[in-house]
């Protein structure tokens, strides 16, 4: 049985959690990479099972949370701090320790029936936080049956997924800890390290993936149909059906990544309802990370990027024909992913990227597909949550029975992420955030390998 959404939070206390040593007040300049994303906000929540030992209410629990959040801001303190503009115009981030919005709550709804299919319902602006100051805002939610929710929303100027899984895994960490000693991974704020080149060396390809603002197109209605949005939806997928994926996207002894599949499959189903639509051609993009290439030939810079504390992500995407993408096998799709993702997936392309930045500073800028407009075909983007460290988010009372981003991005394209999943070694959870008629075609065309996430499922493997 599902509470459909139709629940009540009631927030109990506010406060402010500030790092718990005094912090030297100073600036920290936004990279280039930093300055390609705009003002959202990214949401992410833990969902924790009433903890055994009856000694650990909720007060207690979140006397824990608040105590290691002053300690983990002390490493993490651009998270701290707040983000303001400059004199040209460009964020920048005061590290003034202004500190952290807490939020304590109570939902009156029992683990078991929060709908996590349906984050909109569920999730959204119930159980996550609004960001209203600062870079990081934090709630806790007691549920009825004495279970835990831990949700985050930051600012994505200034993390990027892999930055947050780090201070995720910290936070929880010094909860854990009882002796209070420090943290066994610090970030790395070293800017230096993306630096533009003098001179810089900019590809021409860079100008198909990134644009200043300014040069957009003015926004126009992109709702062809009233009853077609953008909303949210969480899946399941079993390991069984991302192996057939891999091994239908592999053909004559190419490997393709199961990433490379899922996307490669995703964008077949969204090219069956843009023919629908007439539409001649859709884009897919994929989030890359960027730390592993930027080290690549020197190990102290691999080490540092390591622990780099920011954005280090470009988007690269490729357009393709409707018809293609239908009547072409799952492993041509693949190839044609592989392909663009092979292009970005160097040193020289975001050692380039930071180049086109600096050139075109202080002017907002923007990747191309995020603001995809309603004659191009519908886009949307897959960004890989494989280190989502779900796992690793136990702050003393057992690790979450689950755990999702939640990134209703406010992008003209869709937004999906696969995550691991907590309840079943090789299975992944998707975070879906696709037009209604995408999803309600994938769940005709792909019950098979789209399943709705449940309680039942997360339980049934515990």
């Amino acid at each position: 049985m599902g509470a459909k959404g139709d629940f009540t939070v009631k927030v109990s206390k506010k406060e402010v959690v500030a790092a718990m040593l005094p912090l030297q007040q100073h600036w920290l300049p936004l990279s280039n990479l930093d300055l390609l994303l705009p003002p959202v906000d990214v949401g992410v929540f833990f969902c924790y099972k009433k903890p055994a030992a009856a000694t650990l209410s909720f007060g207690s629990m979140v006397s824990v949370l608040k105590k290691a959040l002053a300690q983990a801001l002390v490493s993490y303190y651009a998270f701290s701090g707040e983000v303001v503009p400059n004199s040209v115009g460009e964020p920048e981030l005061l590290c003034n320790n202004r500190g952290v919005d807490f939020v304590e709550a109570y939902a009156d709804v029992e683990l078991q029936n929060l709908d996590l299919h349906n984050p909109d319902e569920s999730i959204e602006g119930k159980l996550v936080p609004k960001k209203k100051q600062g870079v990081l805002s934090v709630q806790a939610t007691e549920l009825s049956c004495g279970g835990l929710v831990v949700s985050c929303t930051f600012d994505h100027r200034v993390a990027d997924a892999y930055s947050a899984n780090m201070f995720l895994v910290s936070w929880a960490e010094m909860g854990r800890s009882k002796s209070k000693s420090s943290l066994s991974f610090v970030p790395s704020f070293r800017q230096s390290l993306l630096y533009p080149r003098r001179p810089g060396n900019i590809d021409p390809s860079l100008d198909e993936m990134y644009v200043p603002i300014s040069s957009l197109p003015p926004p126009k209605e992109h709702n062809p149909t009233p009853e077609d949005h953008l909303i949210s939806k969480i899946y399941y997928i079993t390991a069984d059906q991302l192996h057939n994926l891999q091994s239908l996207a592999c053909s004559n002894g190419h490997k393709r990544t199961k990433l490379e599949a899922f996307s490669a499959f995703l964008w077949k189903m969204v090219a069956l309802l843009a023919a629908k639509d007439n539409f001649q051609a859709t884009k897919m993009g994929i989030v890359v990370d960027g730390r592993v290439r930027l080290g690549e030939g020197d190990e102290e810079k691999a080490s540092l990027m390591n622990s780099y504390f920011g954005n280090v992500l470009s988007i690269p995407f490729g357009g393709q024909r409707v018809n293609d993408l239908i009547e072409k096998p799952l492993s041509w799709v693949a190839s044609q992913v592989h392909e663009f993702l092979d292009q970005a997936v160097t040193k020289e392309h975001f050692l380039g990227l930071i180049d086109w930045v600096e050139a075109h500073r202080p002017a907002p800028m923007l990747a191309k597909i995020y603001s995809n407009g309603s004659d191009d075909g519908p886009a949307f983007v897959v960004s890989s949550g494989q280190r989502f460290p779900v796992s690793k988010v136990n702050f003393g009372w057992g690790c979450p029975v689950f755990g999702s981003y939640h990134f209703p991005w406010g992008g003209d394209a869709g937004y999906v992420m696969p995550m691991p999943s907590p309840a079943k070694e090789g299975d992944w959870v998707v975070y879906m955030h696709l037009f209604k008629r995408q999803l309600e075609l994938i769940e005709t065309r792909a019950s098979h390998v789209f399943q709705p996430l449940t309680f039942d499922y997360l339980n049934s493997s515990h």
